[in-house]
């Protein structure tokens, strides 16, 4: 007997797995056998700053690719034009973020025709060995020559350009007809490469300035730093002009000033200010996407947290959500990601995850859990795996997340809160025939109807997985994903906030209240709380365990953190009994519902018994916590619960408990 109740134990918790392994072949059916692979380069390698440099040559000059130590989907890369090694922060910054650092020497060509023979020779080269069919392009100084003139002849193998102090009229420099100091020797350099003689380099046209309608044309986005005081290159003479021009043309430009730059240097060089706002410009818009730069819906704006972290210089952020949030990986980058944009900033990071719990027991437990410990300034919700596994009815899941939304900005109207809705296999097959998900259809009702911005993160992970960049069982691993997931995830994150918060700084505002309309669904669980245990009365059977231990019933199964050795109301034979007193439009229990959960019978008001049976799927091998919202269309008032075992239970069950770890009001 006891064989073959192990053999039953057994059977009843593989059984979901090996639905879910079914579902999860039928869902990937259609993923390609190719997976991404890292470039393999021919050459001699060495150490560039802890990453490997491959040297190798190409037409005879020297070139060399930096290799991340894990390559991001699509093999994205930084093509350095001139001076690979100055100002390289943020280059440092997107090899941590996946990304390759390529680099072939041209001195002296000053992005001449015959320049661009080597770049494009060089081009095919790195493309063919795997790195993105689109670059990001960066120019320092004259660099800025080199670049523009790459994107003008092939503007769609650039991504976007990013330019420090450039070079964009060579009458500027090395000409030194205008107010820079020109230099005599590289200017006699330039009428030769580009086979000008002084009087024909009046009339050239060929200047990165003249150069930017095919530019325009493709929407490539620029970000240019400049020195306001650079007698070198004087930006009222190359940016400036350069800005105005794309501007006219339809294309966009961000410039960082710096407004003074080293004496020494003719105020050409300087301390760059925030390499950080550089390399999230770079990875927005240079990591691969098969189909859309960005799997992100912006609404409303995150500008009160921002002012927050960047004038008051502190910060409250809040990740809520299930077992893929309490996991270390994409929270810990994007908590990195945060100190390093805020360097000044004193943050506190809060982990409000629960395994197993989705958007209605996050409504429930939001108060005990984040809001009674302070205001947020930036939450992180996700709930589109759990609110699918645990069954959750479309009703249920807006009133779960307008719930959480309307309790957190009813405490503080000036929290920005970011939904995201991970991957799930179901998610993945849905898409693949068309469709957006149910549980994400019903979560964006919620973050459209409060200007909430959006991370379609199940959509993306689909995508490019059809587009061969990575597969589901090598790469990406499960749903809980592996470290090579949670950096896509950590990723689609900083692209978001980069979005955010692209305008430059500002000073010191006034934080904007976010406006709050009328509920969705009137009863949503908006004032959702955990009541005290000790609220229940009239104990039959039911008594409260201080430091209830599920596991202590020997009949197996796993126990989450947090719902192990703490107070539970517990019963557990047939017609044990309590009741409750409660004011407001819902009432539930979350439990810890495992191998011996029974069925319970409840009544409101002195209604008729209703049967409700406690033991989930999961249950068989896992005291899952779990929330049972008993009535949810209460009229606001005062109201009298009773709750009894039941006689009967689930044929699965090895018993009648009834565990309960928190009573649940919605007021």
């Amino acid at each position: 007997m006891k064989s073959l109740s192990v053999k039953r134990l057994t059977f009843a918790f593989f059984l979901p797995m090996l639905m879910g392994l079914l579902l999860h072949s039928v869902g990937f059916a259609q993923t390609v056998e190719k997976r991404q692979v890292a470039p393999a380069w021919d050459g001699e390698v060495s150490q560039w700053n802890g990453f490997d440099r491959t040297d190798f040559k190409i037409g005879g000059r020297d070139a060399y690719v930096v290799s991340p130590q894990s390559a991001a989907p699509g093999n994205p890369w930084v093509w350095r034009a001139r001076f690979p090694g100055f100002h390289a922060d943020s280059d440092l910054i997107l090899l941590t973020r996946g990304f390759h650092i390529a680099h072939i020497n041209t001195n002296g060509m000053l992005g001449s025709p015959k320049a661009m023979n080597f770049w494009d020779e060089f081009y095919q080269h790195v493309t063919a060995r795997g790195l993105a069919k689109k670059c990001v392009l960066e120019g320092v100084s004259r660099g800025g020559l080199f670049v523009y003139q790459f994107a003008a002849r092939w503007p769609d193998r650039v991504a976007c350009i990013y330019c420090d102090t450039p070079v964009g009229d060579i009458s500027s420099w090395p000409g030194g007809k205008g107010a820079g100091r020109g230099h005599a020797p590289t200017w006699q350099t330039c009428l030769t490469e580009y086979g000008l003689t002084e009087e024909t380099a009046k009339t050239f046209k060929q200047n990165p300035i003249d150069i930017l309608e095919p530019i325009a044309k493709k929407n490539i986005p620029l970000l240019h730093i400049v020195s306001m005081t650079d007698v070198i290159v004087p930006p009222a003479e190359n940016t400036l002009v350069l800005a105005q021009r794309y501007r006219k043309l339809g294309g966009s430009i961000d410039i960082i000033k710096v407004e003074k730059g080293t004496t020494k240097s003719g105020g050409h060089h300087f301390t760059h200010p925030d390499p950080v706002r550089a390399a999230d410009f770079m990875e927005r818009f240079g990591s691969t996407f098969p189909k859309s730069n960005d799997y992100f819906v912006m609404r409303g704006s995150l500008n009160n947290c921002r002012e927050k972290f960047e004038n008051q210089k502190t910060g409250r952020v809040v990740f809520l959500g299930g077992s893929i949030t309490t996991m270390n990986g994409w929270r810990d980058l994007v908590c990195d990601y945060l100190r390093e944009k805020f360097p000044s900033t004193k943050f506190e990071f809060v982990d409000a995850g629960i395994s197993s719990t989705g958007s209605v027991p996050g409504s429930f437990r939001l108060l005990r859990d984040v809001l009674a410990k302070g205001d947020v300034d930036l939450l992180f919700e996700e709930a589109a795996v759990n609110d699918l596994h645990n069954s959750r009815e479309p009703v249920e899941m807006i009133r779960g997340m307008e719930g959480i939304v309307r309790q957190a900005r009813t405490q503080n109207p000036n929290i920005d809160i970011v939904m995201m809705h991970f991957v799930d296999p179901k998610h993945v097959a849905d898409y693949r025939r068309g469709n957006t998900p149910q549980v994400i259809q019903q979560h964006e009702q919620v973050a459209t109807h409060y200007s909430i911005p959006s991370l379609h993160l199940a959509r993306e992970i689909t995508e490019r997985m059809d587009s061969e960049q990575f597969d589901w069982k090598n790469d990406f691993k499960n749903c809980h994903p592996s470290p090579f997931g949670h950096r896509v995830y950590a990723s689609s994150i900083r692209r978001l906030l980069n979005a955010a918060w692209a305008a430059p700084r500002t000073t010191e505002n006034e934080p904007v209240p976010h406006a709050l309309p009328e509920p969705i669904n009137r009863f949503s669980y908006d004032r959702g709380k955990m009541v005290s245990l000790k609220s229940a009365k009239d104990l039959n059977g039911f008594a409260i365990d201080k430091t209830c231990d599920p596991r202590a019933n020997h009949l197996g199964g796993g126990v989450r953190d947090g719902f192990y050795n703490v107070p539970m109301l517990v019963g557990t034979n047939p017609g044990d009994q309590f009741s409750l007193d409660f004011e407001g439009r819902a009432v539930g229990l979350f439990l810890a519902a495992g191998p011996d959960a029974g069925t319970i019978e409840f009544s409101i008001d002195d209604s008729e018994f209703k049967p409700l049976n406690l033991f989930t799927r999961w249950s068989g091998g896992l005291h899952i916590p779990w929330v049972y919202v008993l009535e949810s269309e209460l009229q606001a008032g005062s109201h009298h619960l009773v709750l009894r075992i039941s006689k009967t239970k689930d044929p699965r069950s090895k018993g009648h408990a009834c565990r309960i770890v928190n009573l649940l009001v919605n007021e």
